[in-house]
């Protein structure tokens, strides 16, 4: 049985999601976890999703480990600027996994420790597309990677076994078409689209906050289990039928107006929005940094289900995270906790070499 300090957590703190992965000594992937954590609301929703993680398995082991943390909370509105952000997180994680060695992912520099991090808090900065990229780049060398998760789409070039971007901020990534607000969960449907044909009209949406893409994904029969951690737009229940009477209300009607096939109707409308949405930021992408005809989209987060309709749009051949070349690859939802997977493969790898 290898050592504690030989297993590797990889940890991706994201405004909405804590993920973490462990990574045996042998380079495998052994066990992904995901737990909502709202972190907008307060650093206690952290605190409980670390908690749960932490505590809730009999497989955690209890003595020291190395840690690989890699971040994108720290937007979270939360904080009054990204380096607070950092900042808070930072002091946070390295106070419940102080018990191990801590590193924090910055991209092309590497990793740093706590005290290092506080003093380079933009190069901590939103560094999770990064990992994900570096880990597939050195597995892939030639492919774009499409992760889409619940609430936005990263599309990263990569080529000759290198992140091909210079784009570094959140900034530099959406005006380069590198990052898309735009998920198969939480966004708002108000922000799919300003209009939707009802009934043989075009009807601009109401702008409320009354749907999310989870109600158009469930409603097609798309949604993966457990792909919606948090509460739906009405806090009502998380059914087809609730999912068609919260859509129902973002065109001023009420679910029983028309036939379930109708619904079904706008919500492949709003799908497909969506995809033209991911799908010409894919060519903005390409037009920069062209890659092979036959290079892959290589696709990540829990919108990885929508890697067959972009691969149709794009004409490409399209492979899941989980079947790239990773020990462990089978384990249930390692595309969708590819950030944390990768960040811990890749401190693993650093150490086994050092």
């Amino acid at each position: 049985m290898p050592a504690p300090t030989d297993i590797t957590i990889g940890w991706d703190v994201g405004g909405a999601h804590l993920k973490a992965a462990r990574i045996e000594a042998d380079g495998r992937v052994a066990m992904v976890w995901q737990e909502p954590c709202p972190l907008w609301r307060g650093l206690e929703h952290l605190h409980a999703a670390l908690d749960r993680i932490l505590a809730g398995n009999a497989a955690w082991p209890g003595s020291p480990l190395r840690h690989a943390v890699t971040m994108s909370g720290e937007m979270a509105d939360l904080f009054a600027t990204r380096k607070d952000g950092v900042h808070a997180l930072v002091e946070l994680l390295c106070q419940r996994l102080g018990s191990g060695d801590v590193r924090f992912y910055t991209g092309a520099e590497g990793w740093l420790d706590g005290a290092s991090a506080r003093l380079h808090p933009y190069q901590v900065a939103s560094a999770n597309w990064r990992a994900t990229a570096d880990l597939v780049a050195s597995r892939q060398g030639e492919a774009l990677l499409v992760d889409i998760g619940s609430t936005t789409t990263d599309i990263v070039p990569l080529r000759g076994r290198m992140v091909a971007t210079a784009s570094a901020s959140d900034s530099d990534r959406l005006a380069a078409g590198e990052l898309v607000y735009t998920g198969i969960a939480r966004t708002p449907v108000m922000a799919m689209s300003p209009e939707a044909p009802v009934a043989g009209r075009w009807v601009p949406l109401m702008a409320e906050h009354f749907a999310t893409s989870a109600d158009v994904h469930r409603v097609l029969g798309w949604l993966p289990d457990g792909a919606d951690l948090h509460d739906s737009a009405d806090g009502g229940p998380k059914t087809v039928e609730a999912s068609r009477v919260r859509l129902a209300r973002m065109v001023g009607r009420d679910a029983g107006d028309l036939s379930d096939a109708a619904w079904a109707e706008l919500a492949a409308w709003f799908a497909d929005t969506q995809l033209e949405r991911i799908g010409r930021a894919i060519r903005q992408v390409l037009s920069r940094v062209p890659l092979d005809p036959h290079a892959p989209l290589v696709m990540a987060g829990a919108g990885a289900f929508l890697g067959p309709r972009l691969a149709a749009r794009s004409g490409r051949p399209v492979l899941n995270f989980s079947q790239l070349p990773i020990a462990g690859s089978l384990v249930e939802h390692i595309d969708w906790c590819a950030p944390a997977v990768a960040a811990g493969l890749l401190l693993a790898g650093e150490k086994s070499c050092c």
